[in-house]
């Protein structure tokens, strides 16, 4: 009996279906909505199969759809959603940072060596928390434009900011509550676990 090929539609399921999930959940943080995109993802796979030229890996042209369908959700759902509060764009966030003279409060050098991070089981919990903790504006904004690397352009039409000023506002108080929650759960407990 003949293996089927991963080409084969009736596979990218079982063979891709966790990978796909993971990464839609991982930008969306919704089960629900992670299911749907999985589906329409595969739908339009199914439907434009003959389209695909095997220049790239079968699970790399799924996510490409994936990217596609997640920005797409992105658009419809970004009329439902409230801009950027001022909980979020708080001052708060760096106040603590700081120390009187202007310094900054925690030496980078102690987080010892971040890179072994993202090999450990442990890290991405935690960092899977401290990014449930962000607005989804905020989430979505760290994930289109620095994980999947979405141009500062796209982002401004798919979270509807007016201004490239009001996206890098923005981009930077994310990184801070990010580095923030990090900070205290994950790299200020690293010696802990040492």
């Amino acid at each position: 009996m003949k293996e089927k090929s991963s080409m084969e539609p009736e596979n990218w399921l079982s063979d891709y279906g966790d990978l796909l999930y993971r990464y839609a959940f991982s930008r969306v943080r919704s089960e629900a909505v992670a299911e749907d995109l999985l589906q329409e993802t595969l739908l339009a796979a199914i439907q434009g199969v003959g389209k695909f030229n095997g220049k790239s890996s079968v699970s790399s042209w799924l996510v490409g759809i994936l990217k596609h369908k997640i920005m797409d959700y992105y658009r419809k759902s970004q009329r439902e959603m409230p801009l950027l509060t001022d909980a979020d764009l708080g001052e708060d966030l760096m106040s603590h940072q700081f120390d009187a003279q202007g310094n900054w409060q925690v030496d980078l050098a102690d987080w010892l060596t971040p890179e072994a991070s993202l090999d450990n089981e442990e890290f991405w919990k935690v960092y899977y928390q401290c990014q449930s903790r962000l607005s989804d504006t905020m989430a979505r904004l760290f994930m289109l434009r620095v994980v999947d690397g979405v141009s500062t352009e796209d982002c401004c039409q798919i979270l509807g900011f007016k201004t490239d000023n009001q996206l890098w506002v923005a981009l930077s108080r994310t990184r801070m509550k990010l580095r923030q929650c990090l900070e205290t759960h994950w790299f200020n407990q690293e010696e802990d676990r040492c």
